[in-house]
């Protein structure tokens, strides 16, 4: 009987862990995705800091620039910027927010993680 039950859980772990693996392979993970160029910024989510340094980021007057959020954290993030007017919502593991900068008023706008205060930065408009 014991052994039975064994088998079972074996089994069953076998079967659990081949279907996430197809699954892996059928859908790669959401980051791989991510179109990346010379007029885009990449903004990744970890550690409790925005690219480890929390990085100014400096973008060009009246000339719209992608900005990607991605989290790769195993905690909430999000991407706020009250004077630019961007809220990327609550981002959890693995999820990214798209959106762009264009603004035609030169000046420095901050933007912060409301989940944790140590994460943020400059966005220098010029």
């Amino acid at each position: 009987m014991l052994n039975n039950v064994i088998a079972i859980v074996v089994i069953s772990f076998i079967i659990v862990g081949s279907m996430w693996g197809i699954g892996n392979l059928l859908n790669p993970p959401r980051e791989n995705k991510i179109e990346k160029s010379n007029d885009s910024i990449l903004i990744v989510a970890q550690n409790n800091a925005f690219n480890e340094t929390n990085p100014t980021i400096f973008v060009k007057e009246s000339i719209p620039t992608k900005l990607i959020i991605l989290n790769k954290d195993f905690v909430k993030h999000d991407f706020v910027s009250e004077g630019l007017g961007l809220n990327s919502a609550y981002l959890t593991t693995e999820r990214d927010f798209v959106t762009a900068i264009a603004s035609d008023k030169t000046g420095e706008y901050e933007y912060y993680c409301s989940f944790h205060p140590s994460m943020k930065g400059k966005i220098v408009i010029a």
